[in-house]
């Protein structure tokens, strides 16, 4: 959502936002980027493939609840992509599969008209935040519930983070900071100094984990809360809000129509 975007401090005159919605050829392209997707390509992705395993499991036939919107989803986000001519995506590791198809139609699309029709996308992970786990060491994601609310009341924020799954070592017990998740989200927050001191304090013992979660909570807290106040000022202004959406699906729709116009062109139907 943009607001999310805007509360960590991103100019809206340097940085386009739009809803989804408000650009048609999005879908448009959608529709075109089909006739180039192959369905063995879509049977690997990550979700599908999910889903597919958790039928299984359950001995239910392997397509159950499977729904096309789910199966061709990858070839939405291509066109989400692909659109607005991206050089780079910024990306979590366990993403990268999505830029990858994303590049196999791009690159099918120029193949079949022997020129360059759409730009190929390149992934970008930062090693450091590559994968972010969630609460409870999984894959954070909101189909687990353990994702971390960003913009909570500080209360829920506090919350949270004292649901984070620790081990059963005892307060006096040396503790290893490379393998404790309150330290890799510590890590995500803090300075490299206060890593280095937090650090020294699970490796020395004496440290309990009730104390490490508030340690965590004060540093994320404390980055957290000029973002949360910037979130609240955006959702009390909806109109406001409206209308920045509304000029960045102007210049959004400047971008893609000239991508869904070399494609029509391309394509002899425009």
């Amino acid at each position: 959502m943009a607001a999310g975007w805007l509360a960590a401090g991103l100019d809206p005159e340097k940085v386009i936002f739009y809803r989804q919605s408000s650009i048609p050829e999005v879908f448009e392209l959608t529709t075109m980027l089909m006739a180039f997707t192959s369905k063995g390509l879509m049977n690997r992705a990550h979700a599908y493939k999910a889903a597919v395993d958790k039928n299984s499991e359950k001995g239910d036939d392997p397509d159950a609840g499977i729904n096309m919107g789910l199966f061709t989803y990858p070839a939405l986000m291509a066109a989400d992509i692909i659109l607005f001519d991206s050089d780079v995506v910024p990306v979590g590791r366990d993403q990268v599969q999505h830029i990858e198809m994303a590049q196999d139609i791009a690159q099918s699309v120029n193949a079949n008209y022997k020129q360059q029709i759409l730009k190929v996308p390149q992934a970008v992970v930062q090693d450091a935040v590559a994968v972010v786990p969630g609460l409870d060491g999984r894959k954070m994601s909101k189909s687990y519930g353990n994702t971390v609310p960003l913009f909570a009341p500080e209360k829920t924020l506090r919350k949270t983070i004292m649901r984070v799954v620790t081990n059963s070592q005892g307060v006096e017990e040396p503790k290893d900071p490379d393998t404790s998740q309150i330290f890799t989200f510590y890590k995500l927050f803090a300075t490299a100094e206060e890593q280095t001191a937090l650090a020294g304090r699970f490796r020395a013992g004496g440290m309990g984990w009730g104390e490490a979660k508030e340690e965590l909570f004060r540093v994320v807290n404390r980055e957290l809360t000029p973002m949360r106040q910037r979130f609240e000022e955006l959702a009390a202004d909806p109109k406001g809000l409206d209308d920045i959406l509304a000029k960045g699906a102007e210049r959004a729709r400047v971008i893609a129509s000239a991508t869904v116009r070399r494609f029509r062109k391309a394509a002899g139907v425009d």
